[in-house]
């Protein structure tokens, strides 16, 4: 699942393609792809696309809704479209009339400072979602209301906060979008070999200098794989069709048995909080 720098990727190179222009159409090809507390795509005609941002793993697309074909909408404030690209969700434009290909469950066309084109939403695997509406609707989506802080954003403070009275594995805790919103496997991994952190130790006995070296090692990772476009395990690719690259300075991510690049030692291979997880019990007491 595209994590922290996937989706972050995907709307930097999303965002020149799309803001400015309206949707002028929409059609929806799957409707298990459309949340049940959403508007419909088609609701959306005439609204002009703002900006493109991310919130955890979710892509946001702001919506100024003052010139929307439906009336009651033309007041609305806040309006997003927010859409979680689950496993294997993509959004990249095409030129107009480009016709759906098998995997695509959604098509917006649009009109502006590129001319005509149209956006598609495709999925393979189909797990993806989109939630459309105001920020009352968003309150009320579950997943978006417990989202946990931004990581890139958190204080060491706030950092101690979020791990305080937290009894489970660190990797765990790392993982739970309710705690931190955005970090999964592959950074979680790669952030507690940095900071020489067993990814089974309990989060609440990390000393404060252990647990600050871990957030500022997870800003580190983070950062760095932003850089490099995230990481291309099987089907990310960006906005323009690109791949990542940060999967090419993997430390520790799906290295189960190979040598430890800083001892040598044997990589490790374990399951934590149900998901297999690599380190090194030699650098990671």
């Amino acid at each position: 699942m595209p994590e922290l720098p996937e989706v972050e990727t995907v709307a930097r190179t999303l965002r020149p393609h799309v803001v400015g222009s309206t949707i002028t159409g929409a059609s929806l090809l799957r409707e298990t792809s459309l949340h049940p507390l959403s508007l419909r795509p088609e609701d959306l005609r005439g609204c002009r696309i703002t900006g493109v941002g991310r919130r955890g793993k979710l892509l946001l697309l702001d919506l100024d809704a003052a010139a929307a074909v439906r009336e009651d909408l033309r007041k609305a404030q806040g309006l997003r479209l927010a859409v979680h690209l689950r496993m294997t969700g993509r959004l990249m434009t095409h030129p107009a009339k480009t016709p759906p290909g098998p995997h695509t469950r959604c098509v917006f066309d649009l009109q502006g400072p590129q001319g005509e084109q149209r956006l598609f939403f495709d999925d393979v695997r189909a797990f993806g979602l989109l939630l459309a509406g105001a920020p009352d609707t968003l309150a009320r989506w579950s997943f978006w209301r417990e989202l946990g802080p931004e990581p890139l954003e958190l204080t060491e403070s706030a950092f101690a906060a979020c791990l305080s009275q937290k009894n489970a594995a660190i990797k765990a805790v790392l993982l739970d979008q309710k705690v931190l919103a955005g970090v999964g496997n592959i950074y979680a991994d790669e952030s507690l070999f940095a900071a020489g952190i067993d990814p089974r130790r309990k989060a609440a006995t990390l000393s404060p200098a252990k647990r600050n070296r871990l957030l500022q090692c997870l800003k580190n990772v983070l950062r760095c794989s932003i850089e490099q476009c995230g990481s291309s395990i099987r089907d990310y690719r960006d906005a323009d069709g690109n791949v990542g690259a940060f999967q090419n300075s993997f430390a520790v991510y799906g290295k189960g048995g190979q040598p430890c690049g800083v001892c040598g030692r044997p990589l490790e291979k374990v399951r934590v909080a149900g998901r297999g997880t690599v380190f090194c019990p030699h650098c990671q007491k």
